[in-house]
């Protein structure tokens, strides 16, 4: 018969369960940790797991007690159990060692289990150290919108050229293949389960820096030989359970703080987040516990390498270098080869960085970009010189140098001769006239960003605008890069037209086209869309009207503190209450700490005129 709390088979076991029961250690947070209960709003607990199989009560997922005592009980038994089907003390080897630890087993009265899977995982691994892995915002796939996080296991004699082959601990929603509009849904509301998994870094690269071209920043953690054991047993036996997939709070950074609660369980990291976990707040938090960074690498994606070498080069170089990509015999015309073969050297590892990028970007002309890298690299073969070392420098800070991700605002302003004061508060992101250093440049999340005004003639208070979602991205296109530049917002505004004063409309907007990147004064980039926009609201014909049009504009970074945005478009409507609109916009932000800024923004549509100040601070 299986062995059950219920129905002790030994007296062994119920010696246990008594100092269990005295100790109290159902109620010990570490506990707790392991089967990641969290407390419930009126009393008791709920643990985030979500399979079953991840219990061995039936009550475990939220009774702590029943749990502890099914572990008791099971850890006696030969039977296996959970996804990875092994013995109980192999399969829940962090739960046992605890238990194993604090009520110090007799273990010739509960013999030690073989766990050589286990032990084989672990000696594979060659754990030194932990790293915490961050790359950037990818603005073109939803789920690494706000970046990403998983570990690095730092191995024993690893350099910084060979931790390529170490293994990750990465956290990830199963996604099923060619999955179509439910994937927001589901993503959002935990339709995926979240599996943890180890993966080869060199993967994860690959992924990142070089097809997603996302900068990678390595945060290397300041933690024991002891306390990356007790992170490792416990990822071992989270195979045997998943989680349900939450976007905005149970995602992989917020699973990531649960490790590194594991590892020291002093450490509160998953507390700070209540209602939602951006990546890129957990690692101002790793910064904020004293003594827990202990190192920063970067390391640069494919393109940001391309950009920062091309950026050096001079004029004709850069002409050269156009020509290899496009036509490799360059290399060998009397022109080039005339060249000081320090320049040579540089253009021809540069135009092969060029192919191979192109040749992972561009599966349609895969072929072709290789076999070019060929001929690149075989006129590089014979000039038998070492390349130089190339430094390359971020376009912006690391994540950790950034504002805060919240936002709240104060401020005064005028609108169709009515004085106003408002006030605003944003649950996340960035726009594009927040202060860059820490964000992918050019680019703009807003979601739950909400304004009230007070309008002095009227004496009226108002909800003045509902932002749901407020994402645009500028790629700017040069004749290496070529990517499109999208928007969409969603929400709700307030507009004047002829038949109203002040009317709430509800708003869709979306917009596709490009941008174009200058350096007259710090950085430009200019962009022009062509746009659908529909409204709901009393204030027009049939209650609605949908059409299109264009806008265009630009972002001046002026200096490293002063940054304008200036845009215009016209919209014409087709659809329900046939009108047009002319929009025109121009804004200003000065970044005077941290996380605090000045901001002064005009704008116009139609019959509607405003000037907006503002103080925007960051939590």
């Amino acid at each position: 018969m299986v062995a059950t709390a219920q129905e002790p088979p030994s007296p062994y076991l119920r010696e246990l369960l008594e100092i269990a029961n005295k100790k109290k250690l159902h109620h010990h947070r570490y506990w707790h940790l392991l089967l990641h209960y969290r407390q419930n709003f009126l009393g008791g607990f709920t643990s985030e797991i979500d399979d079953p199989g991840f219990f061995l009560s039936e009550k475990g997922k939220t009774n702590p007690e029943a749990e502890l005592n099914a572990t008791l009980a099971k850890i006696f038994s030969d039977d296996v159990v959970g996804r990875s089907q092994q013995v109980p003390q192999c399969a829940f080897i962090a739960r046992y060692h605890w238990l194993r630890k604090h009520l110090q087993f007799d273990e010739t009265r509960l013999p030690v289990q073989n766990c050589e899977r286990f032990e084989h995982w672990l000696n594979e691994l060659n754990a030194a150290s932990m790293t915490l892995i961050f790359p950037a915002a990818f603005m073109n796939n939803p789920v690494s919108m706000f970046g990403h996080s998983f570990l690095r296991i730092d191995q024993h004699d690893q350099t910084e050229q060979t931790s390529i082959l170490a293994y990750t601990i990465n956290y990830a929603a199963e996604v099923p293949p060619n999955v179509g509009i439910e994937f927001a849904f589901n993503g959002i509301f935990g339709g995926y389960k979240g599996f943890f998994s180890t993966i080869p870094y060199y993967i994860k690269v690959q992924e990142y820096g070089d097809i997603e071209n996302r900068d990678i920043w390595e945060y290397r953690l300041n933690l024991s030989s002891q306390q990356i054991h007790q992170l490792l047993m416990h990822t071992w036996e989270m195979g045997n359970g998943y989680f349900d997939y939450y976007f905005f709070k149970e995602n992989c950074a917020y699973h990531i703080l649960s490790l590194l609660e594991i590892a020291d369980p002093q450490l509160h990291l998953t507390d700070q987040f209540n209602f939602w976990t951006i990546p890129a707040d957990t690692i101002r938090l790793l910064f904020r516990t004293e003594g827990l960074v202990q190192d920063i690498r970067y390391r640069p994606a494919g393109s940001t390498k391309l950009k920062r070498k091309r950026e050096a080069m001079q004029s004709p170089d850069r002409f050269f270098l156009n020509q290899l990509t496009t036509d490799p015999s360059v290399a060998g015309q009397q022109g080039f080869l005339q060249l000081p073969q320090a320049r040579q050297i540089f253009m021809l590892d540069l135009a092969s960085d060029y192919l191979r990028y192109k040749s992972r970007t561009n599966k349609t002309l895969a072929k072709q970009f290789k076999a070019a890298n060929q001929s690149i690299l075989l006129k590089r073969s014979q000039i038998q010189v070492p390349s130089s070392s190339f430094s390359i420098a971020p376009f912006t800070l690391s994540p950790e140098e950034g504002h805060e991700t919240a936002r709240m605002g104060m401020g005064v302003g005028w609108r169709n001769d009515e004085i106003f004061e408002q006030v605003s508060v944003r649950a996340v992101y960035h726009d594009l006239l927040d202060p860059d250093p820490g964000y992918t440049p050019d680019s703009q999340i807003e979601l739950g960003a909400l304004a009230l005004r007070h309008y002095h003639r009227r004496n009226q208070f108002r909800i003045e605008s509902l932002t749901l979602v407020n994402v645009l991205s500028l790629a700017p296109i040069d004749s290496w890069f070529l990517g499109p530049s999208w928007k969409i917002k969603v929400g709700m505004n307030t507009v004047k037209t002829h038949s109203c004063d002040l009317c709430s409309n509800g708003n869709l907007n979306l917009g596709g086209g490009g941008a174009l990147e200058t350096h007259f004064f710090q950085r430009e980039v200019y962009f022009l869309f062509g746009e659908v926009d529909a409204n709901v609201s009393g204030a027009y014909d049939e209650n609605h009207r949908v059409g299109g049009g264009l806008s265009g504009g630009m972002v001046a970074n002026m200096t490293n503190n002063w940054k304008w945005r200036a845009s215009a478009g016209y919209l014409g409507y087709l659809f329900g209450d046939r009108s047009d609109d002319i929009r025109i916009s121009v804004g200003q932000r000065w970044t005077f700490a941290k996380n605090f800024a000045f901001r002064a923004t005009y704008t116009h549509h139609d019959r509607d005129n405003e000037f907006l100040a503002v103080i925007h601070g960051y939590f």
